[in-house]
């Protein structure tokens, strides 16, 4: 069984940074994709990035490429979620969700089957 804890998110003003941190536990096999995936009251849960840890493969939605970047430190079983030039869109609850997406489907939230809490981010203008 795979768990999965997000943390490291808070409030900061429009242009700030915040990283947040997924700590992964339970077995995980190579071909395992870590995402982040946010939602905002109202609105439906969108993927945001996502790692393919076992070739270090990384796919961004449109909306952040170019501010948000993930990453990995495969020896403590940790992803990053480093965003950058954070807006007041950004402003949602952030989830981490670990699975095995097909067909290219690396954003889709149907394609992961473990997801961990919530870490809400606020971005003030």
């Amino acid at each position: 069984q795979v768990q999965l804890m997000a943390s490291g998110g808070g409030s900061v003003q429009a242009g700030g940074s915040l990283r947040l941190s997924c700590a992964l536990s339970g077995y995980t096999y190579s071909g395992t994709s870590v995402g982040w995936f946010r939602q905002a009251p109202g609105k439906e849960r969108e993927g945001v990035a996502s790692i393919y840890r076992s070739i270090n493969s990384t796919h961004y939605a449109d909306s952040v490429k170019g501010r948000f970047t993930i990453s990995q430190d495969n020896a403590k079983n940790l992803v990053f979620l480093q965003m950058n030039s954070l807006k007041p869109d950004d402003t949602a609850m952030y989830f981490c969700a670990a699975g095995s997406p097909h067909g290219g489907m690396w954003l889709d939230q149907y394609e992961y089957a473990h997801w961990g809490q919530g870490t809400q981010v606020t971005v003030s203008s």
